[in-house]
């Protein structure tokens, strides 16, 4: 097949899981003998734009013309079979859409977070889970400016909530597919009142990793964002809880970037359990994962997905995971990793005693993680599932129209919807 895929990457400064799917995604088809494009913004390049083009970038949040025509005349001239969405934040918009429809191509977009419903994407306002702005009205999200969710900034929230109302029914009749992460992400949206037989289950897969854990592991490991959704303070109280108690025998590494930065490198600073290692690239990762004795993601916000967990599990790593969100289908609670109560320091500490107390038992965990990976989670099966949504929305058999079907489930939920909520279950993996 001949793909499109439409991408506004952000900015390299801190981890993105999201441009890590990307890349994996288009390096697997490609791969596999399919023909991919990108068609892609950089958020890296704002800050090369004189003063007004920074001003004028909130106005093209929600509508940025350019783009349209822009990439309708690459569709028009490139006639590929269909076009991949993932992030069109803040440098592309929803045109993207228009401009598919322009040409006669059809779309489908992965969604990675919960930016349908929520003008920051997290279900979350000030450290706790929110769905103020989950709802079918179009004005849903006025909470969200209320409160100033994004950036904490009541005048940044605006464009992102303008362009949620104005494009709600575009998204709607313009994407043959949409590939939710997690069956979890997908009970939301439906909630919400998307269209629920446009919307199936397709996990993010992880490359083989190369290397797997051989020991029991010299340290357990955090991987990801220093941000207060990630749970990073519940983490830095669960540590001292754990050290006050006397320790695990093994230290906590902390790798990654984000607005927390400056507080880890304080708390970790002069610590003997404690390494703070700043971001590591992608081999530096997949090393540190395969020499842990446990992944934590502690993440206070519902996680869509969660890929350092299907890291780990691929490296024959168990997990210690917040029980909510798409972890709870991630990570089978005693088999393949450990659940804690989300939000709760005790909780974590009290788990990740566990996860290092037992190394026989932590040695069959990683056993059974990576064997939910080789299932679930590894490129054929992402490939498969991949070409598959393709196919279908080549076909048009998701509908068509320009009215939404009405909320709820209508009974059309796909067969591979089904088989995706199954497999995220932990029922068999039939896809």
């Amino acid at each position: 097949m001949h793909i499109l895929v439409v991408h506004n990457r952000y900015a390299s400064a801190q981890p993105s899981g999201e441009n890590k799917v990307v890349d994996q995604e288009v390096a697997l088809l490609r791969a596999a003998g399919h023909r991919v494009e990108m068609f892609e913004r950089r958020s890296d390049d704002i800050a090369a734009r004189n003063l007004l083009g920074k001003a004028a970038i909130p106005l093209l949040v929600p509508w940025n013309p350019a783009v349209r025509e822009e990439l309708a005349a690459r569709l028009r001239a490139s006639r590929p079979d269909v076009v991949h969405v993932h992030n069109v934040f803040p440098l592309l918009s929803p045109a993207v859409l228009a401009a598919c429809a322009d040409a006669g191509v059809p779309a489908v977009a992965t969604l990675h977070n919960y930016t349908q419903v929520c003008p920051p994407g997290t279900l979350q306002r000030d450290g706790r889970p929110c769905t103020e702005c989950v709802g079918s009205a179009p004005l849903a999200p006025l909470p969200a400016v209320r409160h100033g969710c994004y950036r904490g900034s009541r005048l940044a929230t605006v464009p992102l909530a303008v362009s949620l109302s104005a494009n709600r029914r575009l998204w709607w009749s313009g994407v043959e597919r949409f590939l939710c992460i997690s069956a979890a992400q997908r009970d939301v949206l439906v909630r919400s009142g998307m269209p629920p037989e446009r919307l199936v289950v397709k996990h993010n897969f992880v490359p083989e990793p190369g290397a797997r854990r051989t020991g029991d592991g010299e340290h357990l490991l955090y991987l990801g964002r220093l941000a207060e959704a990630k749970g990073v303070r519940l983490l830095m109280a669960a540590w001292d809880e754990i050290t006050a108690g006397g320790g695990v025998g093994v230290p906590l590494v902390i790798a990654g970037t984000g607005p927390l930065e400056r507080e880890v490198t304080e708390w970790a600073a002069g610590r003997d359990d404690v390494r703070y290692v700043g971001l590591y690239d992608a081999a530096q990762s997949r090393e540190a994962i395969a020499r842990s004795v446990a992944v934590v993601a502690p993440s206070t916000w519902l996680e869509a997905f969660g890929l350092v967990v299907v890291e780990a599990m691929a490296a024959g790593v168990p997990a210690v995971a917040a029980g909510h969100g798409a972890f709870v289908e991630l990570v089978e609670d005693g088999v393949t990793g450990l659940l804690h109560e989300p939000g709760e320091p005790a909780s974590l500490a009290s788990h990740i005693r566990r996860a290092a107390a037992d190394p026989g038992r932590n040695r069959e965990m990683g056993r059974a993680a990576r064997r939910r990976y080789e299932l679930g989670f590894s490129p054929a099966v992402g490939l498969e599932r991949l070409v598959e949504e393709y196919r279908t929305a080549i076909a048009g058999r998701s509908g068509g129209g320009e009215d939404p079907p009405p909320k709820g489930n209508t009974g059309n939920e796909s067969a591979d919807s089904r088989r995706g909520a199954r497999a995220s279950r932990g029922d068999g993996d039939t896809r």
